[in-house]
């Protein structure tokens, strides 16, 4: 059965509710109202994996300030709805060719946005040679294969055209009636041309210190590796996110642990993620100001095929097998004081048109003898030798308890060699996995970029996509989310179901669960509200 957003919120809520009280979300009498403009918040990160370019990021850790240093076409709502931002007009005729006009909007250098500011930008993101880790976002727009698919042809998408300074159009491969929807995120921002040097390359410098057109801009020292990203309020946004604080300062911590820690001390504004450690004790903590509501982000672990043993119809057996070897509900219960739910898809249940009844998704149940059978098939195929290892960042909130105790029931359940493999921080871990150096399963999840379930889909798990970590190639998945974004109603949803039915059987990722929104923050903190996602409000934070 399908359900209204409003209804499965209210369903995730009453499973929350078995152990926390909900907090009030922030809003109502939780304004801002007597906060003061000139105070700067300090909210926790993580050190960013790569230079601040928007189609080069897609990690929390640069995503988070990108999204304050930027706009795009348009803004994102709490609730996930968009409104216009720098865009003036979105509109087309037959889903297919579509019209943007914009407003008389500055980047903070004072130089206007225009036309140009992002067909230039697109254009460099979606060229294959300059390896932007979001080239797969500009896949819908006529000219990608061209681009995308080769390393010396094409430049240019031929479905971008400048009309004048003020408008542009976009030719689609397929209509798409949501094509709107996805244009707030990131992918999507302009560039100045400044951020350009004469052979058309983004420079290396602006990648450190990016100019940008968003409600903030960033101080002197700005970027200050593994320590901070300080910026203020942009002298020249005009936009619908106006910074009602003096500025925003993400302050990096080695844990989510030593963070809680400092927010208690004063010492930290907004923690966006309460430790498992915290769980049962932060709604009532002395000091702090407590948050807790249903949330949008999925988590996961990869197991790239590449890894010996998990290649064709062994890999599919063994990790059906781990999967089944996990007890979702046990972990979320015990480590996770059940501010967690266990996934029975790849998407989120605060998504229109969810759906918890996916073909295939017997396979994320906790089955011991299911699995030690499964595991068995492999090893008639070809004998297990070596340990099976999870990766993950210690810098993460429940990361350590969560990849220690999984491994710990798949070596009980499969009577093999598993155990957890720490990383120092998120940005580590990243590179390894970015630049496929690492040789065992990882941590993954998502954050969504624009509220569709298709989000959680192409991205990730599409053939070549930025997000995909794991390599995953299924050309029937392919084409049937291509079909999906064209498709509208019942029909989408009909092909979002059939394409997850795909990865059910493949598995080129483990769903693990379906994370609440947990927060604490600075008792003076006013304004706090959590995004679709599962985010802070940051322009609307006071003090």
């Amino acid at each position: 059965m399908r359900l209204s957003r409003r209804t499965r919120l209210a369903g995730v809520a009453l499973i929350a509710a078995g152990s926390l009280t909900l907090a009030a979300c922030g809003g109502g009498s939780d304004g801002n109202s007597g906060g003061s403009s000139s105070s700067v918040i300090t909210v926790y990160g993580t050190n960013p994996q790569n230079p601040l370019i928007p189609t080069a990021t897609n990690e929390v850790g640069g995503g988070d300030p990108i999204q304050n240093l930027f706009a795009g076409l348009v803004a994102y709502k709490a609730d996930g709805s968009v409104e216009n931002e720098v865009a003036d007009s979105i509109k087309s005729d037959d889903n297919l060719l579509w019209t943007i006009k914009l407003k008389d909007t500055k980047f903070e250098d004072g130089t206007p946005v225009t036309a140009q500011s992002f067909v230039k930008a697109w254009n460099y993101g979606s060229v294959a040679a300059n390896k932007q880790l979001n080239n797969y976002f500009f896949y819908p727009i006529e000219g990608t294969d061209d681009v995308g698919n080769t390393t010396d042809g094409a430049k240019e998408m031929s479905g971008l055209k400048v009309v004048d300074d003020k408008t542009f159009t976009i030719k689609l491969k397929a209509p798409e009636s949501d094509f709107p929807l996805r244009l707030g995120y990131s992918a999507y921002y302009p560039l100045p041309d400044k951020a350009f040097d004469s052979s058309g390359k983004i420079t290396k410098a602006y990648g450190e210190h990016p100019v940008g057109n968003g409600p903030y801009q960033l101080t002197k020292k700005g970027w200050e590796r593994n320590k901070q990203i300080a910026m203020v309020p942009s002298k020249t946004y005009t936009g619908v996110h106006k910074p009602k604080n003096g500025g925003l300062t993400f302050k990096f911590s080695n844990s989510a642990d030593s963070a809680y820690t400092d927010v208690q001390a004063g010492n930290l504004d907004v923690l966006d993620q309460v430790p498992p450690s915290a769980l049962t004790t932060f709604e009532t903590e002395s000091g702090v100001k407590a948050y807790n509501e249903p949330g949008s982000n999925f988590s996961s672990f990869t197991i790239p095929e590449r890894l010996a043993h998990f290649k064709g119809p062994e890999g599919e057996l063994r990790r059906a097998a781990i999967s089944m070897s996990i007890n979702r509900e046990q972990i979320t219960d015990k480590i996770f004081n059940k501010s967690r739910t266990p996934a029975t898809d790849f998407t989120s249940p605060v998504l229109d048109g969810w759906t918890g009844e996916v073909a295939g998704n017997e396979v994320l149940k906790f089955d011991a003898t299911k699995a030690k059978d499964l595991w068995a098939k492999a090893d008639a195929m070809s004998k297990w030798s070596g340990k099976f290892q999870l990766a993950y960042n210690n810098d993460g909130a429940g990361n350590k308890e969560f990849a220690e105790a999984a491994t710990n029931q798949i070596k009980n359940t499969l009577g093999i060699d598993s155990s957890a493999k720490p990383y120092a921080t998120f940005d580590a871990l990243r590179k390894d996995v970015t630049d496929r150096t690492i040789k065992v399963a990882f941590r993954t999840g998502w954050q969504a970029d624009y509220p569709s379930m298709l989000n959680y889909l192409g991205p990730i798990y599409a053939t070549g996509a930025g997000s995909n970590d794991g390599d995953y190639s299924n050309k029937t998945f392919d084409k049937t989310v291509s079909e999906a974004s064209a498709a509208d109603g019942d029909a989408r949803y009909k092909l979002i179901g059939d394409a997850q039915a795909i990865l059910m059987k493949d598995l080129p990722a483990i769903p693990l669960w379906y994370q609440n929104a947990t927060a604490v923050t600075n008792p003076d903190i006013k304004g706090f509200v959590f995004t679709w996602q599962q985010k802070p409000e940051y322009y609307n934070l006071s003090k």
